[in-house]
C-alpha cells in the first residue's frame, strides 16, 4: 500500500483587500487577499505570506524568490516566469492555474495541493517535495531532477516528458496518471507505484536502461 498524501490544513480568516499597491522584498502579508491584482514583474523576493489567497493575479516575472507561503490559497493564478526559487510552500492550495516557466528550484513543499489547471515546464530541480497531491492538472515538460519526492500522488494527471534524473522517489503513486511520458530518468522510478499498463508501455525504456535487446525469435 502506498500512503497517501496529507492534505493542506488551514482555514482562511476574514480577509483584508490588498491596497493596490506592489510587493515589496521581505514584505509581511498576513490576511490579505490579492484579487484580479497585476503583479507581473513585481519584486517580493523574501516576503511572508500567511493566511493569504490570491485570486486570478497574474505573476508573469514576478520575483518571488526565498518567499514563504503558509496557509494560503492560489485560485487561477497566471503568467509565465514566475520565479520561486528556493521558497517555501506549506498548507498551500493552487487552484485551476495557468502557468508556464515557473521556477520552484530548491524549494520545499510541505501539505500542498495542486488541483485543476496546466502548467509548462515546472522546474522543481533540487527541491523538496512531501504530501503533494496533484489532481486533474496537465504537467509539460516538468522537471523532477535532483529532486526528493515523499507521498506524492498523482490524480487523474497528465505528466508529458516528465525528467526524473537523479530524483528520490518514496511512496509516490504515479497509478492515477492517465498519460505517463518519461523523458528522462526511467531508472529513477524505485520508490513509487505503477500500473501493469504503464509498466507495458515503459517496458522498452525500461529494457534499454538495462541493456536488453528485445528482438523476435528467428
Amino acid at each position: 500500500m502506498v500512503k497517501p498524501p496529507r492534505p493542506p490544513e488551514f482555514t482562511l480568516p476574514e480577509l483584508v483587500p490588498f491596497d493596490g499597491g506592489t510587493l515589496e522584498p521581505e514584505g509581511d502579508y498576513d490576511g490579505v487577499e490579492f484579487a484580479d491584482v497585476e503583479l507581473t514583474g513585481a519584486d517580493g523576493r523574501g516576503a511572508s505570506f500567511l493566511d493569504c489567497a490570491l485570486r486570478r493575479c497574474v505573476l508573469s516575472e514576478a520575483e518571488l524568490r526565498r518567499a514563504r507561503l503558509v496557509d494560503c490559497l492560489l485560485e487561477q493564478p497566471c503568467g509565465v516566469g514566475t520565479a520561486l526559487g528556493e521558497a517555501q510552500l506549506r498548507d498551500v492550495e493552487i487552484r485551476e492555474a495557468r502557468l508556464g516557466g515557473v521556477q520552484l528550484s530548491g524549494a520545499t513543499l510541505n501539505r500542498v495541493l495542486v488541483r485543476g489547471g496546466k502548467i509548462d515546464f515546472l522546474n522543481l530541480r533540487q527541491s523538496r517535495l512531501t504530501d503533494v497531491a496533484f489532481v486533474g492538472c496537465v504537467l509539460v515538460e516538468p522537471d523532477f531532477g535532483g529532486a526528493t519526492l515523499e507521498r506524492v500522488s498523482f490524480q487523474d494527471c497528465e505528466l508529458r516528458g516528465v525528467d526524473l534524473t537523479q530524483a528520490t522517489l518514496r511512496e509516490v503513486d504515479l497509478r492515477g496518471v492517465a498519460l505517463l511520458e518519461v523523458a528522462r530518468g526511467v531508472d529513477r522510478l524505485a520508490g513509487s507505484a505503477i500500473t501493469t499498463s504503464q509498466l507495458l508501455d515503459l517496458a522498452p525504456q525500461l529494457a534499454a536502461h538495462l541493456g536488453v535487446r528485445v528482438a523476435e525469435p528467428e
